[in-house]
């Protein structure tokens, strides 16, 4: 049986965490963290989540985590709220799976730091077909080369507080690293005014936000008379909280280190 603490537990994400974890044999939640002055601490998270009482209550502090004996932490909250979760866990001995975006190189750097003493799967995005996509596209971009411009689209939710999306810097990074580009000099985020010709080396973002979209991504494969397109639509943010509970399940008996999803998919070559 899996022990599973939830970080963020009262948010979006959160809420679906405790419910999936919940219903997952081999699993049970054993903590509920949220931010110190959240108005709910004290609930009952399976109450927070809209479900059955847990006997679990939402808490505000590391100290209320301890007597648990967690496994995992599944943590979907904000960058500097995952570095001290990562603190606590590393401290604990616990496991991450964290699906936080908006990171900076020297946040990854952190995290990449903290797998030398605990097992981590970090991904962008825990969908199963957003890692499939992952691969396809660089699987695509090896096969067309520098014949194809390349752009990337996404679209989510109007309270989404991070440009572009972390799946789609993921896909730039994955394009760029195929195609032997440099990510960081070759993405173009803006495009305004008398721009000129664009460059064969550009990988365009582009980002949308609007509504309640959960998420849309796009990498377009522009070529002279055609086009390719690669598109994944989410319709629930089911499929990321479900990705998440079965990489906090792959984690048992893993080694320390840093993990992503293809490696919990087994979609990465060599291991």
């Amino acid at each position: 049986m899996r022990s599973i603490v939830i970080a963020g537990a009262a948010g979006r994400m959160g809420k679906r965490l405790v419910d999936l974890v919940n219903a997952q044999d081999g699993a049970q939640v054993v903590g509920a963290l949220e931010y110190s002055e959240h108005p709910s601490l004290g609930r009952d998270a399976g109450e927070v989540a809209g479900i059955s009482r847990l006997g679990i209550p939402l808490v505000g502090s590391f100290a209320e985590l301890s007597e648990n004996g967690a496994d995992v932490m599944i943590d979907f909250t904000a960058p500097q709220v995952t570095l001290a979760n990562l603190d606590w866990a590393v401290e604990a001995s616990v496991a991450m799976v964290i699906g936080t975006t908006g990171m900076s190189v020297s946040e990854r750097e952190q995290l990449a730091q903290a797998a030398a003493k605990i097992p981590i799967v970090f991904a962008p995005n825990m969908s199963v077909g957003v890692n499939v996509l992952f691969k396809i596209a660089a699987e695509v971009a090896a096969i067309l080369g520098d014949d194809f411009d390349v752009e990337i689209l996404e679209a989510h939710h109007r309270l989404k507080k991070d440009a572009p999306s972390g799946t789609a810097v993921r896909l730039g990074e994955i394009v760029a690293e195929t195609l032997g580009r440099d990510y960081q000099k070759d993405a173009v985020f803006t495009r305004h005014g008398f721009t000129g010709e664009r460059t064969r080396r550009e990988i365009g973002m582009q980002t949308l936000r609007a509504g309640d979209i959960v998420g849309e991504h796009t990498v377009m494969f522009g070529g002279m008379g055609e086009r390719i397109e690669l598109i994944h639509r989410a319709h629930s943010r089911d499929n990321f909280a479900a990705g998440a509970v079965r990489a906090a399940l792959w984690l048992e008996g893993r080694k320390p280190g840093l993990y992503d999803m293809q490696d919990v998919l087994g979609l990465r070559e060599g291991r």
